[in-house]
């Protein structure tokens, strides 16, 4: 079929009955759930309305709002936008899946609330999918916006290989799931967890990367705005815990023997220099011991693409030693010289 020949179907009414009129099958279905954001949904809107790819439904789903946020919606008149409603808060796991469920394109397009879609976003996402049916989803990089929209400047970037990607599942997230588009069908095989409070990204983008290829663009194509109610303390202490869950099921895979402590210092391998952690010698015993172990371990399973994997490892060694090198001078940067875990580094 031609990329730009639209599809028709007609809806059923509740009695099962045709209606009159016939609904174009979009290209593309952009689902936004939210939950009490009228002070920012409009935008969230508006920016998906601006795309330059216009071969899509804008599918929102009010999950239980007690605010305007229902009113914003309302405000906008596009044939283009759906709007379905949650009777009662359902949560992000289990309002996705709906979406998911109810979306009408060949491709989804992930984006939150809050975020901002950049003009060529869908355009760009789009032309990689059609060019490249191997791969299940590909996201994007984002940068950070204020509460007024501001940029800051700061970007947070992701691998763009599919090897890379799945390479680091153990320790995070293959994709930002606000720039992520993704098969229609496949999403619909990796339904969210819907148990999961906090952190059913990283679960979702885990499970499918061990068995489909994914990517990122590398460019930035979404803002993502920082404001107080985005996450709570309690939130990012639920996402810890949920993602301590992830990994430990990823070692039990990887045949890796683990105590509750061996996940607690793997969560903090990622974030030594975000915490501005020094480790000891205690602590620099453990991660080459661990490192290597989870290295021996992926040569008898084959769990994660080499040499990929081991390059991960060997990257977290040399963040280990040079936050160790702060506190402790020369020492650890001894060991990392001697380590065979600096070959697997690459350096």
């Amino acid at each position: 079929m031609l990329p730009r020949l639209r599809r028709l179907i007609f809806c059923a009414d509740n009695r099962g009955a045709p209606e009159k009129y016939p609904i174009a099958m979009p290209k593309v279905t952009i689902l936004i759930p939210f939950y009490n954001r009228a002070a920012y949904l409009h935008a969230a809107i508006e920016s998906v309305l601006c795309q330059t790819f216009t071969d899509f439904e804008l599918l929102l789903i009010d999950d239980g709002s007690t605010d305007d946020s229902a009113d914003v919606v309302a405000g906008f008149h596009d044939p283009r936008i759906r709007l379905l409603r949650n009777e009662t808060n359902l949560g992000i796991p289990a309002t996705r899946n709906r979406g998911v469920a109810e979306a009408r394109g060949e491709y989804l397009a992930f984006l939150d609330s809050d975020d901002i879609a950049l003009p060529q976003r869908l355009a760009r996402q789009v032309a990689f999918m059609d060019k490249h049916p191997e791969y299940a989803a590909t996201g994007a990089w984002i940068e950070w916006i204020d509460t007024c929209g501001t940029r800051s400047g700061r970007i947070k970037r992701r691998s763009l290989s599919p090897d890379l990607i799945r390479a680091e599942r153990l320790f995070r997230a293959g994709l930002e799931n606000s720039t992520a588009i993704a098969r229609t069908q496949i999403l619909r095989e990796y339904p969210y967890r819907e148990d999961f409070a906090v952190g059913e990204d990283y679960d979702l983008w885990s499970r499918i990367a061990e068995r489909h290829e994914l990517a990122a663009l590398p460019q930035v194509l979404v803002y993502r705005r920082e404001h107080e109610q985005r996450v709570t303390h309690d939130e990012r202490d639920n996402s810890k815990t949920w993602q301590l869950q992830i990994f430990a099921w990823q070692l039990e895979k990887l045949g890796v023997s683990f105590t509750q402590q061996d996940l607690e210092r793997h969560h903090l391998l990622r974030r030594m220099q975000k915490l501005d952690f020094r480790p000891d010698a205690g602590y620099l015993d453990w991660a080459e011991n661990w490192l290597l172990g989870l290295q021996s371990a992926n040569q008898a399973t084959g769990l994660y693409p080499e040499p990929a994997f081991s390059g991960i490892l060997g990257v977290f060694w040399l963040k280990a030693c040079w936050c160790a090198g702060k506190t402790h001078g020369r020492r650890p940067w001894g060991r990392f010289l001697t380590s065979s875990l600096r070959a697997a580094a690459r350096l």
